[in-house]
Order: structure tokens, then C-alpha cells, then sequence
């Protein structure tokens, strides 16, 4: 009975497996799929749920054969107003545009940024490592600079540490201190162990103040640095492990 569930344990749909060889994300894997244009061991194959062996089976799209793409890690200084996703229904710009490198295999956004946030987001064809930083398990912690209307005191700083609650989520920050301020605005450092959807915008609109600019600056200990706006760089080996031995991410 073991060996019968090992051998499933190495089976995936089609669809799947184009997305983890690096190939196309998945939704677009299954678009192939259901065009007819994938072959499996030289007979074509429409339904991408399709269970395939990927370390035996041969895999081609249009008649070439698919191998894995080699592993690339990139960071990327997103820009605001751009969609973290790699197409939209409405035709907004996605983070793509900033990725336009035909030596570029197929990436995907490892967490993400909401539409108004900038700042550091991950991108990689290595699902398994991807799966390691989005464990919430691992509490990874994020580091935000963000913009508030109206004046921060102590006792805001301190109800951000302690928490508010917002559409039955307790959300809180690990740690919070002001950067500086302005006569009518004050700037933030956020740091979060956990994610919850719009984390920080929901907090923060819960104690009656507004977000102007929410900037993601550091993952782990990934720090965004000089990188300019709307430019990507690839991680270091030191920087991969690094955030492996750390871990974690979702919306800001």
C-alpha cells in the first residue's frame, strides 16, 4: 500500500506541472491545455487535470519539448498602481511590465502588493521555496514605511503594538515607532510577523487615520536599498538561503 501511495505522491495535473517546470503560471497552463496545444508522451492532452509523472513523462507545448527552466530569484521595487498578478480582466498594468526581459524565464509574484503599495515584492519559478516564505508558520517579518494623515503620538504607536480589531480579525503590529512628521502627517515604521489581508489599511483606517503611501522596505533581512522604482535585481545566494531561514508573506 506504501508503494502505491509514493507513486501518487508523484503524479500532478498537466496544468500544474507546466507551472512548477517554470514554464507559464498555471491559469495559463490551462488555457494551453484546453487549446490542445500540450502534449503528454506525444499524444496530445486537453484536460489540464490530466495526472501526469513528471520525472518520467515527456511534456511538450506546440511540439517542443518542455524542460525545467532554470531557478531565478528576483526582488523588484514595484512601483505604485501597478496589479500584482500576471494579467487583469480590466487591463490595469500588471508588475510585468517592470519584468520585460526576454532572457527571463516565467516568474510569479511570491506574496504581494496591493494596487496603491510599492515597494520590495519577490518573484520566482522555484514553487518550493516559494512555499517555504508564504508558510504563515514562519512568521517572517515584513517592514513597512508608511504615510498616515494626522499626527502619531505614543499612545497610537502603542495601540498598533497591542492591536484593534476589524471585521472579526485581531490585527496588530510587532512593532511600530514614527519616523517623523509633518504639521499634518506623520510617517511610520510598521513591522509585521503576520499578514492578514490589508493588514496595515485596515489597522490603521481602524484608528480613524488614512494611508497615503504604504512602502514595503524589507523582507526578513532583504532590504530594499538603492533599487529604483519600477527596477528588479536578482537575489544572491546568501540573500535565498537567507530568506528561507526566515520565511513568511501576504498583503499589505
Amino acid at each position: 500500500m506504501r508503494a502505491k501511495h509514493t507513486e501518487s505522491e508523484k503524479r500532478v495535473s498537466l496544468a500544474r506541472a507546466l507551472s512548477k517546470l517554470g514554464y507559464c503560471s498555471r491559469s495559463q497552463a490551462y488555457d494551453l491545455v484546453t487549446e490542445g496545444r500540450v502534449q503528454v508522451n506525444s499524444v496530445t492532452r486537453d484536460n489540464p487535470s490530466t495526472r501526469i509523472d513528471m520525472n518520467h513523462d515527456a511534456i511538450a507545448v506546440d511540439g517542443r519539448r518542455v524542460t525545467a527552466a532554470g531557478r531565478v530569484y528576483i526582488m523588484l521595487n514595484k512601483p505604485r498602481g501597478l496589479i500584482s498578478t500576471t494579467s487583469d480582466d480590466k487591463g490595469r498594468d500588471t508588475v510585468y511590465s517592470c519584468l520585460d526581459d526576454p532572457r527571463l524565464p516565467w516568474v510569479f509574484p511570491v506574496g504581494r502588493l496591493d494596487k496603491a503599495s510599492e515597494g520590495l515584492l519577490l518573484f520566482t519559478n522555484d514553487t518550493q521555496w516559494a512555499a517555504g516564505i508564504l508558510d504563515p508558520m514562519t512568521h517572517v517579518e515584513k517592514t513597512y514605511h508608511v504615510q498616515v494623515s494626522g499626527l502619531v503620538d505614543s499612545a497610537i504607536l502603542q495601540q498598533l503594538q497591542s492591536g484593534v480589531s476589524d471585521g472579526g480579525d485581531h490585527l496588530h503590529a510587532r512593532e511600530a515607532r514614527l519616523l517623523r512628521h509633518g504639521r499634518r502627517n506623520s510617517w511610520m515604521e510598521i513591522v509585521l510577523d503576520e499578514g492578514k489581508n490589508r493588514h496595515i489599511r485596515r489597522m490603521v483606517a481602524a484608528m480613524g487615520l488614512d494611508v497615503l503611501r504604504l512602502v514595503r522596505v524589507a523582507i526578513g533581512g532583504l532590504w530594499l536599498g538603492t533599487l529604483a522604482k519600477g527596477e528588479f535585481r536578482h537575489l544572491t545566494q546568501s540573500e535565498q538561503e537567507m530568506l528561507i531561514s526566515t520565511e513568511g508573506d501576504r498583503n499589505a
